[in-house]
């Protein structure tokens, strides 16, 4: 039992220790640098935002994006995460507001010590290792959140990009409904801001391949630059101030100590606010391990957010998360290390201190040019062609998850799209927790196949293995698969024998599709083999093969 505990205490403090952040600060050192500088420059409207929707003001915003940025960067699990205030993490702040103004007690130093708490709870979270829970949410629920997400930034920017002002612009069905009228209403002099802001956006990569000094310049920064000198010529200041950017007050910073005396008046919210910043962080990341190839930590990302939530709390910051759109933001401008996000976090914090009038110089319609174009980044176009032929729960799942994250709640769809895939799954997923956690390897010359293909390719060789897989390959297995192959020795070759695999479904193609790939960038090969003809014929209808560029299925 001292073994055991011993051994969960080192596991523990290896999985939350955050030195591999400090030492790959100097990796990337201007890509990140850069990278940071935009994302902050694109999240400080959201913030504003959010404060707002908060009800705790836009510099409570300011003050949870900084906080974010340097504390969640330092110690987070994910190096490209961006965290800060999100949408659900300022309508939860708010929901809470409203509950203790109407008990009378309208106390903002209450709210506050939420936050705090909430940051302790997800300290605690991952002490207990709960976060790994992540990895079985299936692909089609994340795809579905990602396009839902993308949804949500373009439809918010139609009116800043056509200049026209509406209230509860926030909500979709809102913009929709209005969609005919805001289009009858449109500024012809924002637009004259509008439309050159995307242009350049859309064909930077062409015009920086033409001329060499502008190659590692982020296509949103010569946006801003070329946007607010196009407003600044029209005079559309002089028009109506609520087309640019807000000013910031450049107050002093306040303590808040956390109330502990009401405990467990507020240790209930700050559970939902924790679960809340949770999910909302850990699906982040597996957008940006989608993108980038990586894999985040998820045990050190949940302690990183409940660093920067009691920070947060102590100076008067909202709750903070790590958040999709800056996320895919800090990765398509080339970020690669936790630097970027620090530096997104000490440009918000000099803007609070000093810049924060110059930021009104700074047209909306730019910055909605800006999250336009990371709305399409976001859409997850590896799914897309693959709609047509995926299982009718894949498409379900991720059809529900689109339309609720976009006219509903974001973690009630996901819930949903988990719930769904667990019913139809039922049984897969109670095998693969009562059954073994890893998949069984070994050299392939000790074992009974004999492959015909292979022959020729040194099958007796001592670096070349055979593992075999056992059940379903689907979204609750996935997990087994990666840590069973990051187990293997050093190999050149390695065969996947799937006599014994029943079902696959999308998440298991892609985590097969992703492994292949992987291995390839490594020199290395893998091959699958004893494929049922159910398992066969759903690799061919997503064009398995093609996707992967080379033959691995082999007799």
């Amino acid at each position: 039992m001292k073994i055991i505990s011993f051994e969960f205490i080192k596991k523990l403090i290896y999985e939350l220790n955050p030195s591999q952040n400090f030492y790959s600060l100097n990796k990337n050192v201007k890509a990140d640098i850069l990278a940071g500088i935009i994302v902050a420059i694109i999240a400080l409207p959201l913030a504003l935002a959010f404060g707002e929707v908060s009800n705790m003001g836009p510099k409570a915003g300011i003050i949870s994006a900084a906080v974010g940025g340097i504390v969640g960067g330092l110690f987070g699990g994910c190096f490209v995460g961006v965290s800060g205030p999100t949408m659900p993490m300022a309508s939860q702040v708010a929901a809470f507001g409203a509950v203790l103004a109407a008990s009378g007690s309208n106390d903002i130093n209450g709210v506050f010590s939420v936050i705090f708490l909430s940051g302790v709870v997800l300290i605690c979270f991952s002490f207990l290792r709960i976060s790994k829970l992540i990895h079985f949410v299936p692909y089609p629920a994340i795809a579905g959140f990602m396009c839902g997400i993308a949804a949500l930034v373009l439809i918010g920017q139609i009116n800043p990009l056509l200049g026209v002002n509406i209230e509860n612009n926030n909500d979709p069905v809102v913009v929709l409904l209005n969609l005919l009228n805001s289009i009858k209403n449109t500024n012809f002099i924002v637009l004259a801001v509008s439309i050159p802001s995307i242009i350049v956006l859309f064909f930077w990569d062409k015009i920086s391949l033409k001329i060499n000094f502008l190659k590692d310049i982020p296509s949103p920064l010569p946006v801003l630059i070329i946007g607010s000198f196009i407003a600044y010529i029209l005079g559309m200041r002089a028009l109506d101030e609520n087309l640019f950017i807000s000013s910031i007050q450049n107050d002093n910073f306040s303590i808040y100590y956390p109330d502990l005396s009401r405990f467990s008046q507020y240790i209930g919210p700050a559970i939902g606010l924790a679960c809340l910043a949770l999910i909302d962080s850990l699906l982040s990341c597996r957008v940006a391990d989608t993108m980038t190839g990586t894999r985040h930590k998820s045990n050190r990302e949940a302690f990183g957010q409940g660093m920067a939530n009691v920070v947060s709390g102590i100076f008067g910051g909202i709750s903070t998360a790590t958040a999709t759109t800056q996320t895919v933001g800090n990765i398509t401008f080339g970020a690669k290390t936790p630097l970027a996000t620090i530096t997104k976090g000490i440009t918000m914090l000099l803007v609070l201190l000093f810049f924060g009038n110059f930021m009104s110089y700074i047209p909306v319609s730019c910055l909605a040019a800006i999250l336009i174009k990371l709305g399409i980044d976001i859409i997850d176009y590896r799914i897309l062609p693959a709609l047509k032929n995926i299982s009718w729960t894949d498409l379900f799942v991720f059809a529900t998850v689109l339309f609720v994250t976009v006219f509903a709640d974001i973690i009630i769809a996901v819930g949903i799209g988990v719930l769904i895939s667990l019913i139809r799954y039922y049984k897969e997923v109670y095998l693969s927790i009562a059954g073994d956690n890893t998949y069984r390897y070994g050299l392939l010359k000790e074992s009974k196949f004999s492959i015909e293909y292979l022959k020729n390719k040194n099958s007796d060789s001592e670096s070349t293995f055979i593992m075999e897989l056992n059940g379903a390959l689907f979204f609750g297995t996935i997990e087994i698969l990666i840590k069973s192959y990051i187990s293997i020795p050093k190999h050149n070759v390695l065969v996947l024998d799937m006599s014994k695999v029943s079902l696959i479904d999308l998440s298991g193609v892609f985590a097969l599709e992703d492994l292949i790939k992987k291995a390839n960038k490594n020199k290395s090969k893998i091959y699958i083999t004893n494929v049922n003809d159910v398992v066969k014929e759903y690799l061919e209808k997503l064009s398995f093969e093609e996707n992967i560029g080379s033959k691995v299925i082999v007799d």
